[in-house]
């Protein structure tokens, strides 16, 4: 029954094609309100070409059209501090930078010409800059060498860290409540000689990373998420001080989506700000996913979602939906508006993502986790560069 029940392993079904095609409008279309604060695109694999490939078209337009200049991604925070650096002059090339961001899934062809797009943008810059930022806090390294340096330069004494952290890992020796005294007695010394807001955070970063590790499973999960709203809020709150009133942020769709029952990162920021969300969908992807001691796999999958088999059948490679437009009484405001079956990856595989289409699907109101979407009718695999 929980098989039939998540479409079993048909493509699903599909709407009429003609009313869908009178909706549907190209990536280059997209238009958003100008007076969101946050406009977040989520992606429904982080394995796909495609996917990744929209992070920079979208970027490029909401940077042309709604003066936006910065780009925040679900990547370790100071590991995405490299990247800043060295889209604003920094030494390195490309694919050391990529390797920083702290996560496989970003090694690809495909964000290294984001950073190159930003990167060139910035040394032609007149006025604003681009910045490039990390809302994720699964990572320590670069946070803590970048909190380590800039401590160093000012002269703080940080002789009792020696070995805190060891090749980018804790030192097991501390236990949890060693960890989190040490750095809240750094950060009270931060903020007693009244250290700029960006060291502090630093500092804020690293115990997230050991209060998401301390927690379970589900608590971990919603921590996580709670954690990235804050992050995010952070980043949004620092580009205003600039004079930047809107930020452009990237994440798994389940993390950017509106939940109307789980207190994802988007919720939170859709009860704070005026923040709208693209989501993304396939009809059929071949997507890249981890299986274990190191090695990857290429595993093909359908989302039986009827909204995304409609544009595969209207012959569209890649089209986007505004849900505002729908006519109320349509076929696709209904189904829009109503429970439908969406794609959902992650950056993990085993063998039950092949007997049970749960394990890759969700059923969820579109129209209640997004603004609007994007939908790919054959998704394609990353390449990861080692």
């Amino acid at each position: 029954m929980c098989l039939l029940f998540f479409g079993g392993f048909t493509t699903g079904k599909s709407l009429d094609v003609n009313e869908f095609k009178a909706y549907a409008k190209s990536v280059d279309e997209i238009s958003t309100p100008q007076e969101y604060n946050i406009i977040a695109l989520g992606e429904v694999t982080h394995g796909n070409k495609e996917f990744q490939q929209l992070k920079l078209e979208v970027f490029k337009k909401l940077v042309e059209e709604h003066r936006v200049h910065s780009f925040a991604l679900e990547g370790d925070f100071g590991g995405c501090e490299e990247v800043n650096q060295y889209i604003h002059g920094g030494e390195g090339t490309l694919k050391e930078i990529v390797q920083k961001i702290g996560f496989q899934i970003y090694k690809t062809e495909e964000m290294m010409q984001l950073i190159e797009y930003m990167r060139e943008y910035n040394d032609d810059a007149e006025e604003e800059q681009l910045n490039f930022y990390g809302f994720d806090m699964q990572r320590i390294r670069y946070s803590f060498d970048a909190l380590k340096k800039e401590c160093v330069a000012e002269g703080v004494d940080l002789s009792f860290l020696d070995n805190f952290i060891i090749d980018g890992q804790w030192n097991q020796n501390y236990s949890y409540e060693e960890k989190k005294d040490l750095l809240m007695k750094l950060k009270k010394t931060l903020e007693l000689k009244e250290f700029n807001g960006d060291l502090i955070h630093f500092v804020d970063v690293l115990l997230q990373n050991i209060e998401v590790l301390h927690r379970k499973d589900t608590d971990g999960s919603l921590l996580r998420d709670q954690y990235m709203a804050e992050n995010v809020s952070w980043i949004l709150q620092k580009e205003q001080q600039r004079g930047n009133d809107c930020i452009f942020i990237s994440g798994h769709n389940e993390h950017v989506a509106k939940w109307g029952s789980y207190d994802s990162m988007g919720k939170l920021l859709s009860n704070q700000y005026r923040y709208y969300v693209i989501g993304t969908n396939f009809y059929k992807t071949r997507c890249n996913l981890p299986e274990g001691n190191h090695k990857r796999t290429i595993q093909t999958f359908y989302s039986h979602d009827p909204l995304a088999k409609t544009a595969k059948l209207a012959g569209f490679k890649m089209c986007w939906i505004d849900f505002s437009s729908l006519e109320e009484g349509t076929e696709i405001e209904r189904h829009a508006d109503a429970y439908t079956y969406m794609g959902t990856l992650g950056e993990s595989y085993s063998i039950m993502n092949r007997f049970l289409p749960p394990s890759y699907r969700m059923f969820q109101p579109p129209t209640t986790l997004y603004d609007s979407m994007i939908y790919v009718s054959n998704a394609s695999p990353t390449k990861i560069i080692e």
